[in-house]
């Protein structure tokens, strides 16, 4: 509650501001208003877009994502009620405030259906249309409709400079410009001026596991000192013709800190590429993000993890069972399309003998059912356990509404999905 309550706080000096100049009537000031708020909600969910590191650790980058979500949406509803309810004597002012609103409505439409699972993740029709428009909308082309929210931006700045109404306010527009130049400038300076930080790594493997998944071992430069268990990765290969640079998010499978391996699920247009990817590629590395480390670390160590993974999403599950299955009880439930596709056997028979009976393995070919999952908990892992599901979208929901049924609360079931 207290990260989202910033969607409230942001906004308040621009709008207290010009609530104290502004003489206007109270009906024409309030829709005036809102437009600034909506303004203010486009910056701040440009602010999220560059996934602060240290705000991830602290909130984790659904909860960023999502609120980077959700300001869209009540950025358009909030511009469409002061659209709708104000007016301006300058063409060009009244022209700019159209066409920003109807860009950012494009931009939403466009990154709802194919950068966020709100509608895709719960209805099977819709994720077939979506893949089979992924042929044309590639990632790449997805990743620079996004950016047009700068375009908008500057459009919106603009539209108010020419308002006689509000630029005769002259602390307002300090402080407006203030917030304009801060938000861009973040992300101006993060994505194109700041040192590179990012790791740098080369190629050392890409082995096929099953039959859609690879193993990609990456040799670091320097140790990844920062490395948590369950902690992920966004990769951009260099100089690799068969991918593009774009950032892709990928989670690391064990607790290695010099030598990191991802175990990736081939399912778009970008993921069924990485056969190609020759060993020697260099590849960036910006993170590490997640927070499953810091949850198991606050709780009681007697409270068992129970670690549910969908195919792939096995991957950060066996970097927190490497890193605790000699001190703590821990139940990996592995769930695949086939036989073949218990890729990772071998290595939790080993951590298993390692472990003195501390961890248990579950593997099932197809979906964990509710009778499935209500025969392989034990007692102690329903009343106490942390549950942590990672895989697809609709699997994880799917899961996660079987927990609850069980009787798992909300508060104890944390997950991972494997899109944006």
């Amino acid at each position: 509650m207290l990260f989202w309550s910033v969607a409230v706080v942001f906004p308040l000096p621009l709008v207290l501001t010009y609530d104290f100049l502004a003489t206007e009537p109270e009906p024409l000031k309030f829709y005036i208003l809102l437009g600034l708020i909506a303004y203010t909600w486009w910056l701040l969910s440009i602010v999220l877009s560059v996934r602060p590191p240290w705000l991830d650790r602290f909130v984790g980058l659904p909860s960023i994502y999502g609120l980077h979500g959700m300001l869209g949406v009540l950025a358009i509803a909030a511009a469409y009620v002061h659209r709708d309810n104000s007016y301006s004597p300058s063409r060009l002012a009244r022209d700019l405030g159209d066409w920003s609103f109807y860009g950012a409505l494009a931009v939403l439409c466009f990154s709802v259906f194919f950068m966020s699972g709100w509608l895709v993740d719960r209805s099977r029709l819709l994720l077939k249309v979506k893949r089979l428009l992924e042929t044309v909308f590639r990632h790449q082309f997805s990743v620079w409709i996004h950016r047009l929210n700068l375009v908008i931006v500057a459009m919106i700045c603009l539209h108010t400079h020419l308002l006689v109404r509000v630029n005769q306010h002259f602390a307002f527009m300090v402080l407006f410009d203030l917030y304009t130049v801060m938000a861009l400038g973040i992300y101006i300076w993060k994505k194109w001026i700041a040192p590179d930080t990012c790791l740098m790594g080369t190629v050392m493997s890409n082995d096929a596991r099953g039959g859609s998944t690879r193993r990609l071992s990456l040799n670091l430069d320097s140790e990844a000192a920062t490395l948590q268990p369950g902690d992920s990765f966004f990769l951009s290969f260099e100089g690799s013709p068969s991918v593009s640079r774009e950032w892709h998010p990928f989670s690391v499978t064990d607790d290695n800190r010099e030598t990191l391996t991802f175990t990736i699920r081939q399912h778009g247009n970008f993921t069924r590429r990485l056969g190609n990817v020759e060993v020697g590629t260099r590849v960036r590395l910006e993170g590490p993000f997640g927070r499953f480390e810091s949850i198991v670390q606050g709780r009681e160590r007697e409270a068992p993890l129970v670690l549910l993974g969908m195919g792939a999403g096995v991957a950060p599950l066996l970097s927190l069972a490497a890193a605790h299955h000699t001190t703590r009880k821990i139940h990996l439930l592995w769930a695949v399309r086939s036989p073949e596709d218990v890729y990772y056997r071998d290595v939790l028979e080993e951590y298993q003998a390692a472990s003195g009976g501390r961890l248990q393995v579950t593997t099932r070919v197809g979906r964990f059912r509710r009778e499935d999952l209500a025969g392989a908990l034990s007692p102690e892992a329903v009343a106490k356990g942390v549950f942590f599901i990672v895989g697809p979208n609709p699997a994880v929901l799917a899961n996660q509404r079987l927990l609850r049924r069980i009787g798992i609360p909300a508060r104890r079931i944390h997950q991972e999905r494997l899109t944006m």
